[in-house]
């Protein structure tokens, strides 16, 4: 059994707080087909409960993270627009260790966003 797994940490830099309440899927990309794996929301810390692909599910390969960015600037006052700038904001990687930590952070704003291989 692999050792790695895959977490995320949500930070809204229009507000410098955590991005808590964001929808975030997961989905595994295998040539062509896209499959979803798990669906969670960030807590108060912007960051999931528990890692989005733990130890006993994860695997290398292909997967994308989703996240809800558009809802969350929303809720939160952020954005005025319509449509507007930035809605779901696709993350593709890939995982080729399997027993190492994934962490994959998202930097947001109504504007830009950005992200990292981070530990």
């Amino acid at each position: 059994m692999s050792k790695g797994f895959l977490t995320t940490h949500v930070l809204d830099t229009a507000r410098g707080l955590p991005a808590a309440g964001m929808r975030i899927i997961l989905y595994r990309n295998d040539e062509g087909a896209r499959t979803q794996i798990v669906e969670m929301v960030t807590n108060a810390d912007g960051r999931t409960d528990s890692p989005i692909l733990p130890a006993t599910e994860f695997a290398p390969g292909a997967y994308e993270l989703e996240f809800h960015a558009g809802d969350y600037l929303d809720a939160n006052g952020l954005s005025d627009a319509s449509p507007r700038f930035l809605d779901v904001i696709p993350i593709r990687f890939g995982i080729n260790d399997p027993d190492s930590h994934y962490h994959v952070p998202l930097l947001v704003s109504p504007f830009s966003f950005s992200t990292y291989r981070g530990s």
